[in-house]
């Protein structure tokens, strides 16, 4: 029977413990892996797999990294998804007899990364927990380590609800009970890509109460404490810079569904997954890490209460007039370092001198903030100003004790200034007159035994020696000089005289670094003590340098401040902020837009590419700009608002749940209708096309009238069935609007100007030539067109339903041609409504009817 070495011994019994992740297991300057994690990792991480001789057994598959580049290696397979166990030396191998150990030190998994090299400096990092108590009542626990932030949310709205929250959140781990059904437990890996942990363990830790004492419902104090005690029994260290939980009450902030989250692009593009191109691009002028994450934050969750975000708005007013004062703000906070995450790091222990002088350089900034606030004259910033308290001691500390340029390694010293320690002062004095000593040697045994190419050297290996070489021995003084290592062409000595300063200036020089070491954590546990403040002062610069960023993006692209209304939404020449961004020409062509307690249903038509989806697009993200507290695009603007906003805008095929185009459609038009109240905002879009024309236009109809009469929400409804424009006539709360579009010498012109009434062609023959579809084909359709038009397709048989001719149960044959003609504009003439057309409207009405008497 093979049998393993003690290394290989325990190598086997500490991976049993950590069956789910890569075992990094620490032999000299490599971390290696063996067995499957070492043919997986060659795999993953592109390295060569050896084998290693596990004694008297078949070779094992081996590969390693080097120790000083682990972190490489670690994000690559964090980024993947999976988990690493970093396995350490936990005693002196000097002092050991045998085999080392080596624990486990810290786990580091998707949701829990630390490094700052691993993380996305403008976005949050979480790992969430799901705890289920009662049907459909769901608790989600958010913490995104690196900060300390944790967020708690009840949902009682059902599985669907939770998935709608998680969309888009910047989650990478989620930790849930082994219990959870499977069918859930693919949703979130195949719908949201998430690694999945398990903890059952829903003990509380008295030990945190304080991070968790106000929280009444016992639903979250179980929901909180799985999260705990997973990241507890990962990281395996302090946690002091955990902020206490707070509650996400959602229905305090404006609702956005994952279908409205994705199709109004936020924060990245539906195609390219990218920040440029999204509403983020166009807000982001923030110039700090903490207050890009902060607008991530504010754009998920707008408020929903008036006075808030007028708050928001009057700092936004007072720092768009104070151009100098914000200019002087703005280039004061790009000095402020990511206080955040270097609270994070100093709690957890990583730490360096380094990352404490861009604490101290970002704290000093603080009287500078607080000296431009000062001139302004405003509630909201005079919070602001007193809520950034100066920490003049710690500042002081950090000055007097860290060197102004500092190694990365806080074991090799060079870290404290001189002047700080007297015994510190006192080593380096030692070592450095050693040193000056020992310069001096060698001129002095140059001169005594006149050999020129004498040197004084030193390595960590043979410590100080003097250097001769072959040549030149017979010149040396034999009772003076004791060899200690032949070269090739030389000889080192050492002599009593050197040998006892050697001895002086390494103990220094030890002493020295160990000092350092000690007084550097004396200096970080100091710094720990100031945590919380630090998180606050972290908190107020970012939510002041969104709110900066606000000014600064409102004056550079002229938005307007918004009013709010209890019962009519206006806006006036209204832009879309990202589209109008990208063209770069000043060619967009604004609209208005109104919607109240007489109007509030828009049956918007026109031909594809007129501008139907954009205008409807800018609505929403006009609505969702006020709500955070922005300037929004437009020269004037009477807001509405909203507690949630559903939009049904570009449907694709679902491959993955296997789910149609029009699927999708219906999937999404269902959940806006089940869950729109009358103070929601619906844009939906073309409802109805994926499939038949007369199912898609039933559909769409039923849709509209399901909305109007019993929502009863503000709608914005775009559509091709232009025979849904007769909808105006039967429900009082519909207007027809229209994108206008000209046609030239056979050629669609589109003019994207919104006006009222319905559009009088789709142009959809003339936008398929603008794609230069062969010419032979525009022409075959223009002719089916033709005859379309010329030809009664459809009809009502005895019984009242829909007949198509041509079928074998039509009844009746088809009339001539120019009787239906003049049947179809004898009903449109019926049906037409004189006296809310404009002279404009009814010109093109005369001309369309011309031109169909004309055929």
């Amino acid at each position: 029977m093979a049998v393993n070495t003690p290394m290989m011994e325990q190598y086997l019994k500490i991976k049993a413990d950590h069956k789910d992740a890569f075992l990094f297991f620490r032999l000299g300057d490599f971390y290696e892996m063996f067995f499957d994690d070492a043919i997986q990792a060659a795999r993953e991480l592109e390295i060569t797999l050896t084998k290693r001789d596990g004694g008297k057994q078949d070779s094992v598959p081996m590969c390693g990294v080097p120790y000083h580049s682990a972190e490489t290696y670690i994000k690559t397979l964090i980024d993947k998804g999976y988990k690493v166990a970093i396995c350490e030396q936990v005693e002196d191998p000097k002092a050991t007899k045998g085999v080392v150990k080596r624990e486990v030190i810290q786990l580091i998994t998707p949701g829990t990364v630390m490094e700052n090299t691993m993380l996305d400096e403008q976005s949050n990092h979480y790992i969430a927990s799901i705890s289920h108590f009662s049907e459909g009542s769901y608790v989600i626990v958010y913490n995104d380590l690196s900060v300390g932030e944790t967020n708690v949310a009840l949902i009682s709205a059902g599985w669907n609800a939770v998935l709608h929250e998680l969309y888009n959140q910047p989650v990478k781990e989620m930790v849930i009970s082994s219990e959870l059904p499977d069918v859930l437990q693919n949703d979130l890996k195949d719908k949201l890509n998430i690694t999945l942990s398990y903890m059952d363990d829903t003990t509380f830790n008295a030990e945190y109460r304080e991070l968790c004492s106000h929280l009444n419902d016992q639903r979250l104090v179980k929901a909180f404490s799985r999260l705990l005690n997973y990241i507890q029994e990962t990281q395996k260290r302090s946690l002091d810079h955990l902020q206490p939980a707070a509650v996400i009450e959602l229905d305090q902030h404006l609702s956005l569904d994952m279908y409205s989250k994705r199709n109004l692009e936020l924060t990245e593009t539906i195609m390219k997954k990218g920040k440029h191109g999204s509403l983020l691009w166009v807000l982001d002028q923030t110039v700090t890490a903490m207050g890009s994450r902060m607008l991530k934050k504010w754009l998920d969750r707008p408020l929903l209460y008036k006075q808030e975000i007028e708050n928001r708005l009057n700092v936004v007013e007072q720092l768009l007039n104070g151009f100098m004062e914000r200019d002087e703000l703005r280039e004061t906070l790009r000095s402020v370092y990511d206080l955040e995450r270097l609270a994070g790091r100093i709690a957890y222990g990583n730490v360096n001198a380094r990352d404490l002088l861009q604490l101290k350089q970002s704290l000093a900034k603080i009287p500078d903030v607080k000296q431009i606030l000062s001139v302004f004259n405003d509630d909201g910033i005079r919070a602001f100003y007193n809520k950034l308290q100066y920490p003049e001691d710690l500042v002081s500390l950090l000055e007097q004790s860290l060197a102004d340029e500092p190694p990365i390694s806080i074991t090799e010293g060079s870290i404290i200034k001189d002047g700080y320690d007297e015994k510190l002062d006192s080593y380096r004095e030692a070592s450095r007159n050693g040193k000056q000593w020992i310069a001096e040697l060698e001129q002095k045994e140059k001169a005594a035994t006149g050999i020129k190419s004498l040197k004084v050297g030193f390595n960590r290996v043979f410590g100080y020696y003097i250097e001769v070489t072959k040549a030149n021995l017979h010149l040396l003084p034999e009772e003076r000089y004791e060899r200690k290592q032949t070269l090739t062409n030389a000889e080192r000595y050492i002599t009593p005289e050197l040998k006892e300063k050697e001895a002086l200036i390494l103990e220094a020089e030890e002493k020295s670094v160990d000092l350092e070491y000690q007084l550097f954590n004396t200096i970080r546990d100091t710094v720990k003590e100031h945590i919380s403040s630090i998180q606050l002062l972290a908190e107020t610069i970012s939510q002041i340098d969104v709110l900066q960023g606000f000014a600064t993006v409102s004056e550079s692209n002229g938005y307007t401040r918004p009013v709010f209304s209890s019962h009519r939404l206006s806006i006036n020449n209204g832009r879309h902020p990202v589209v109008e961004q990208v063209m770069h020409d000043d060619t967009f062509v604004p609209n208005h837009i109104q919607l109240d307690d007489e109007t509030s249903i828009l049956l918007i038509t026109g031909p594809n590419m007129s501008g139907k989806s954009t205008y409807m697009r800018q609505l929403a993200l006009t609505v969702i700009m006020g709500q955070i507290g922005c300037y929004v695009p437009c020269e004037a603007a009477e807001l509405l608002l909203f507690d949630q906003i559903f939009t049904r805008i570009g449907a694709a095929d679902d491959l993955v749940s296997g789910q149609s185009t029009f699927m999708v459609e219906m999937l999404e038009t269902n959940h806006a209708i089940e869950n729109a109240t009358e103070n929601s905002l619906i844009l939906l879009d073309e409802i109805g096309r994926g499939t038949s024309t007369y199912d898609g236009m039933a559909l769409a109809q039923a849709v509209v009238e399901h909305i109007h009469d019993k929502i009863h929400a503000k709608t914005v409804f775009s559509t091709h069935y232009h025979e849904l424009t007769a909808l105006e006539n039967s429900l009082e709360k519909l207007k027809n609007i229209h994108v206008r579009a000209d046609e030239y010498d056979g050629n669609v012109i589109f003019l994207h100007q919104v006006k009222e009434g319905a559009a009088d062609q789709s142009y959809g023959i003339q936008v398929a030539k603008l794609a230069e579809l062969p010419s032979p084909l525009i022409e075959r359709a223009n002719t089916i067109l033709d005859q379309l038009e010329n030809s009664d397709t459809t009809k009502t048989d005895d019984s009242g339903q829909l007949s198509f001719f041509g079928e074998e149960n039509s009844v009746k044959e088809k009339k001539p041609v120019a009787e239906q003609t003049e049947s179809i504009i004898l009903n449109d003439l019926k049906t037409m409504n004189l006296f809310d057309m404009t002279p404009l409207d009814a010109m093109n009405t005369l001309y369309r009817l011309q031109q169909k008497a004309k055929k």
